[in-house]
């Protein structure tokens, strides 16, 4: 079955060479051959402001540079999101990313007063995070809990909506073999063919 997919590349260094612009490459090629259809944003591309202000977040517009990306979020049937950790977490970039997009109207609705949780808007996607780092896979998961990936899971995506969510984690990536990353990327081809 064909999926609506939306990959977005987190790595705010905008240099081709970067491994986390070859593993979404190679999802997103994978993807459309198999039938899907594709969108892809790199945020490093992008240009736009962070938000500063409660009142900004939960009254003022998307910026402009971002419309684009707030209505394929919307569209998209499954999110891919590939960055690299740091400091224990996503890059700033991203963050910054989706407090402008995951907005109050666009994937969530306060409650009316006097009603319980907040409403997601964005129910019926799932996820993946692609995620490159330089410490062990398992040391992450087990010594340090997952605790920025299990944020970005709960506290954002979950929050909205979007579950499930998986995790492809790539440990050890600055000092991978080019055998060692060509797996991944193959890895990366498989789960772009199945839509996962």
């Amino acid at each position: 079955m064909s999926r609506r997919i939306l990959v977005l590349v987190g790595h705010p260094d905008p240099s081709p060479d970067r491994l986390c612009r070859a593993l979404a490459s190679a999802y997103a090629e994978s993807a459309e051959r198999a039938g899907h259809t594709v969108r892809e944003i790199d945020l490093a591309l992008l240009n736009f402001p962070m938000l500063r202000t409660t009142q900004e977040f939960e009254h003022g517009t998307i910026p402009a540079s971002l419309q684009e990306a707030a209505e394929a979020v919307v569209w998209a049937e499954h999110l891919v999101f590939v960055f690299p950790l740091w400091l224990g977490t996503m890059p700033a970039l991203l963050k910054a990313f989706l407090e402008q997009v995951m907005r109050p109207g666009t994937a969530f609705a306060y409650p009316q007063k006097g009603e319980g949780f907040a409403v997601s808007l964005l129910r019926g996607r799932s996820a993946r995070l692609v995620v490159t780092m330089g410490m062990s896979a398992p040391v992450y998961r087990i010594w340090f809990l997952s605790h920025g990936i299990a944020g970005m899971r709960r506290g954002i995506l979950n929050f909205v909506g979007v579950k499930p969510v998986r995790e492809t984690l790539f440990g050890m990536a600055a000092g991978a073999s080019d055998a060692k990353r060509a797996k991944w990327i193959g890895q990366m081809r498989v789960l772009g063919q199945r839509g996962l």
